[in-house]
C-alpha cells in the first residue's frame, strides 16, 4: 500500500519519472533494514519510506526520493558507501553519505558531535542542495512520531528543530514543512501552552470562519466584475506564529485578530497590483503594514503582496496576493524550482539563489570551537533580517540588528577593513547604529585606516563580518598573536598547578598542532592568541599525555609522612580516610554537594581536590594513582556552592517567578546570569548555596515544571 501510494503521488507531478528505480530502492532498502524496530513498535522501514512520501509531497526528482528510501541503510545497516555506488550510481550514494551521521568518531563533548554532524551536512549541501531537503523530510516524520521518546529527548530533539530545521526550511522557502515543523516543536517544548492555544483557537473557529466566508464573498464580487481571473482562500494561521506573538509580544489571545489570512492567487504581476487596488477601495489599508516581497524578493525566493486591512466591525485581517507561480515558490520553496526532468541541468539563476549558503560555509571554515559553530549557524540561519539599499539601489539582506560594519563587509572585505564610518540615508551615523530596512546606507573609508578594532568583534551581527574581523587579526596580528597565546596556555598551565618544563613539551605540542591542521608550534601559538582554538582543546590533550608519560614515575611521597607538623587544614565538611590536616577544596568543574558520590585526587602542592564520581575531568586522569577515598562528615554544618542552568521560552515575569520559588524554599542565591538569544529563548545561570544534593534536587524539580522552561540542570565545566 506504501509503495503504491509513493508511486501515485510520484505519476501526478512527474508522469516520465523512472518508476522502477524507485521500486528497486523500495525493495532494496527493505531488506537492509529487514528485523529492524522503531521505539513505537513498527517496523523501521515505515520511516524511510514516509521520508519518501513527503519528498513526493513537495513534488521532488526521482533520485532525491530514492536517495530518501535508501537514506539510513549506510548508517543503521551493514550496507557500505561503494555497494549504494555499484547499484544506484555515485550521485544518489553521495546524497545518502550527506546524510549519514559520524558515528564512528569519538567527541569529547556532545556538543562538539553534534556541531561535526552539522558541519558535515552543510558542507554536503553546499554541493547538492537535496541533501537538506532530504534532512527535512526525515527530521519531520521523526517530529510526528516524537511521542514515542523519553520527555528529556523529545524537548532535545524539538528545541534543535526549532532552533535549526525551521529555520533551514525558512531559508530553502519550504514553508509547508516549515510550518508542520514549528507547530510540532512547540507541542514537545511547551505542551501546557500549545493545548491551550489549540483549545482556545477551535472555540473561536465557527466565529472566524463565518466572518472570513463574509470577507472573501465581497472580495469575490468586486474581483468578478473586473475579470481577472482569480482563486480566493482563507489560510489559519498556524499555532506557533499566535504562539510568538502571545508570549514575545505579551499579547492575550484575544488581542491576536489576525488569526486567518486571505489569499488571492491570480495569473500575472499586473493583476497582483490591480487586485491590491480593488482590496484597499474596499477596507481601509493599516499604515506600515504594506509589504512588496514582488518587487523585493526574499532571499529564499518568496513573492507576495501583503497588506492589512481594517475589515466590518473594525476587526483587522491580512491579504496576500501572488501569481501561480509564486504560490508555488511559496508552498515548495527551492524544490518548486528543482529540475527533475530528464535532460535538464540547473541553471545560472538557480546556483544564485543558493549563493547565501556558499557564503555560510565559507563564513564557518574557520570556527572550531563547536559552541561558538552552531551559535554561528543559528545566526545565520535564523528568520529575522533587514534589507537595506546601497547607494546604487542594490538590495543587501542582513541579519536583524546590523550595523553599518555588517553592510562594509558584505559589500566588500577591503571596504570593511578600510571603513572608518558611514552615512545612512544622506546622514552621518554611529558604526553600532542599528539598520533598518529600507535604509541607504553608504561606507567611509580611509586608505590611512589602520583596520578593524578588536571591539567590532562584539558589535557586528553577521557570522561574515566577524570571520573578515578575525582573519584581519590573524593575517595583520601574527607576532602579537603568537605571545598572547603562549602568554595565556603559560599561565592556564600554572593556573592547574603544573610547571612549565614538565608540561610544555615541544613533542607534545607539535602533536597537537598536527592534530589540528597546524604546520608548527608557533601556528598554534597564534590561533590561540586570536581565538579560533580554545586553551581547553590544548589543555586536555596536554594532561593526556603528561598523565602517560609519568605514570610509571615515583608518586610523590604521601603526604602524611611530611616531618613538619602544620597548622591544621579546613575540611569543609570532607572526611579523608587515612589522613589528617590536609586542605581541601571543591573542584570548580563539577562543584560536589553532599548527596553526591564523591573522590579526593591529591594534587601537587596543593591538597585533596574533590570532584564529583561522575565528573568528565576524572576520566582524563583515569591511569593517574593519586586518587584517595573521601566521604561526607554528617557532623559538619557547612553549606556549598552549587551551579545550574535553566533553559526557556523567554516570557515576563520568568525570572522573578523562579527566584520567588527559591526564597519560598528558604535557598541563597550568590550569582545569577540571564541572557536571551534571537529565537527568544532565554539561559539562566545561578550559583546557590545549598546543605545537600536532594535540595538541589527538589528545586530544579519545580523549577522544570514551570512554564516554558525547556530543561533544568546542573552545570559541569
Amino acid at each position: 500500500m506504501i509503495l503504491e501510494k509513493l508511486i501515485s503521488k510520484i505519476e501526478q507531478y512527474n508522469p516520465q519519472g523512472d518508476i522502477e528505480k524507485v521500486i528497486k530502492a523500495y525493495r532494496f532498502a527493505e531488506i537492509a533494514h529487514e528485523g529492524q524496530f522503531r521505539n513505537s513498535g513498527e517496523r523501521f522501514f515505515i520511516h524511510p519510506c514516509e521520508v519518501a512520501i513527503i519528498l513526493a509531497n513537495i513534488n521532488m526528482d526521482i533520485d532525491t526520493i530514492v536517495a530518501g528510501l535508501l537514506h539510513d541503510v549506510i548508517e543503521d545497516t551493514d550496507v557500505t558507501y561503494e555497494k549504494i555506488v555499484e547499484v544506484f550510481g555515485d550521485e544518489i550514494a553521495l546524497l545518502v553519505d550527506g546524510l549519514t551521521k559520524l558515528k564512528k568518531i569519538k567527541y569529547r563533548t556532545k556538543e562538539e558531535r553534534i556541531a561535526e554532524n552539522m558541519r558535515k551536512m552543510v558542507i554536503a549541501m553546499s554541493k547538492d542542495i537535496r541533501v537538506i531537503i532530504i534532512k527535512l523530510a526525515d527530521r519531520l516524520h521523526n517530529m510526528r512520531t516524537l511521542e514515542y521518546k523519553s520527555e528529556e529527548k523529545k524537548k532535545e530533539i524539538a528545541l534543535e528543530t526549532l532552533e535549526i530545521y525551521a529555520p533551514i526550511a525558512n531559508r530553502l522557502g519550504i514553508f509547508k514543512i516549515k510550518w508542520e515543523l514549528e507547530d510540532l516543536s512547540l507541542r514537545f517544548i511547551d505542551p501546557q501552552g500549545y493545548y491551550e492555544l489549540v483549545e482556545k483557537v477551535s472555540k473561536k473557529r465557527k466565529e472566524r470562519e463565518e466572518y472570513i466566508q463574509y470577507v472573501m464573498n465581497k472580495l469575490e464580487n468586486a474581483l468578478n466584475e473586473t475579470n481577472i481571473e482569480h482563486e480566493i482562500s482563507g489560510r489559519p494561521k498556524h499555532f506557533y506564529s499566535i504562539y510568538k506573538k502571545m508570549v514575545y509580544q505579551n499579547k492575550t489571545f484575544e488581542e491576536i485578530f489576525d488569526l486567518t489570512a486571505v489569499r488571492v492567487v491570480v495569473d500575472s504581476v499586473k493583476e497582483c497590483y490591480g487586485v491590491l487596488g480593488i482590496v484597499h477601495t474596499l477596507w481601509k489599508p493599516l499604515p506600515r503594514r504594506f509589504k512588496d516581497y514582488i518587487a523585493m524578493p526574499k532571499p529564499n525566493m518568496y513573492q507576495s503582496l501583503h497588506t492589512t486591512v481594517i475589515g466590518p466591525k473594525g476587526e483587522i485581517f491580512e491579504i496576500q496576493i501572488r501569481t501561480m507561480d509564486m504560490h508555488r515558490t511559496a508552498e515548495f520553496g527551492i524544490a518548486a524550482h528543482w529540475k527533475y526532468k530528464e535532460g535538464k541541468t540547473k541553471s545560472d539563476d538557480f546556483d544564485k539563489k543558493l549563493a547565501w549558503l556558499r557564503q555560510m560555509l565559507e563564513w564557518q571554515k574557520e570556527m572550531n570551537d563547536p559552541v561558538e559553530y552552531m551559535e554561528s549557524l543559528k545566526i545565520d540561519l535564523f528568520t529575522n533580517e533587514v534589507f537595506v539599499f546601497t547607494p546604487k539601489g542594490d538590495v543587501i539582506n542582513l541579519p536583524a540588528g546590523s550595523t553599518p560594519i555588517d553592510f562594509a563587509y558584505r559589500v566588500h572585505t577591503a571596504v570593511g577593513n578600510k571603513c572608518v564610518g558611514a552615512k545612512v540615508d544622506g546622514r552621518i551615523v554611529p558604526i553600532d547604529y542599528k539598520l533598518k530596512t529600507g535604509n541607504i546606507v553608504s561606507i567611509l573609508t580611509s586608505a590611512n585606516s589602520n583596520g578593524p578594532s578588536r571591539d567590532w568583534l562584539k558589535i557586528v551581527k553577521s557570522s561574515q563580518a566577524k570571520s573578515r574581523i578575525k582573519q584581519w587579526f590573524k593575517k595583520e596580528g601574527r607576532d602579537q598573536n603568537i605571545n598572547d597565546g603562549k602568554d595565556s596556555l603559560e599561565k592556564e598551565v600554572k593556573r592547574q598547578g603544573y610547571k612549565l618544563t614538565e608540561i610544555l613539551k615541544d613533542d607534545w605540542l607539535k602533536k597537537i598542532a598536527k592534530k589540528l591542521s597546524l604546520n608548527e608550534i608557533n601556528d598554534l601559538y597564534a590561533e590561540l592568541g586570536y581565538g579560533s582554538i580554545t586553551i581547553k582543546q590544548i589543555m586536555s590533550k596536554l594532561k593526556e599525555y603528561h598523565n602517560e608519560y609519568y605514570k610509571n614515575k615515583k608518586e610523590d611521597e604521601p603526604l602524611k609522612n611530611n616531618k613538619y607538623k602544620k597548622k591544621p587544614e579546613p575540611t569543609q565538611g570532607i572526611v579523608i580516610k587515612g589522613i589528617d590536616n590536609v586542605k581541601v577544596r571543591f573542584a570548580k568543574c563539577c562543584n560536589p554537594v553532599p548527596g553526591d558520590k564523591i573522590i579526593g585526587y591529591i594534587t601537587r602542592g596543593r591538597g585533596v581536590s574533590v570532584h564529583r564520581q561522575d565528573c568528565p575531568n576524572i576520566n582524563d586522569l583515569s591511569k593517574e594513582t593519586r586518587f584517595i577515598d573521601v566521604e561526607w562528615a554528617t557532623d559538619k554544618k557547612v553549606s556549598y556552592q552549587a551551579e545550574i542552568q535553566i533553559k526557556a521560552i523567554d516570557r515576563p515575569g520568568l525570572l522573578s517567578q523562579i527566584t520567588q520559588l527559591i526564597t519560598d524554599i528558604n535557598l541563597f542565591v550568590s550569582s545569577l546570569n540571564a541572557r536571551t538569544s534571537k529565537d527568544k529563548l532565554v539561559m539562566i545561570n545561578m550559583v546557590l548555596e545549598i546543605k545537600n544534593v536532594e535540595q538541589l534536587n527538589n528545586l530544579m524539580k519545580k523549577i522544570k515544571s514551570m512554564q516554558g522552561v525547556i530543561d533544568v540542570y546542573r552545570v559541569v565545566t
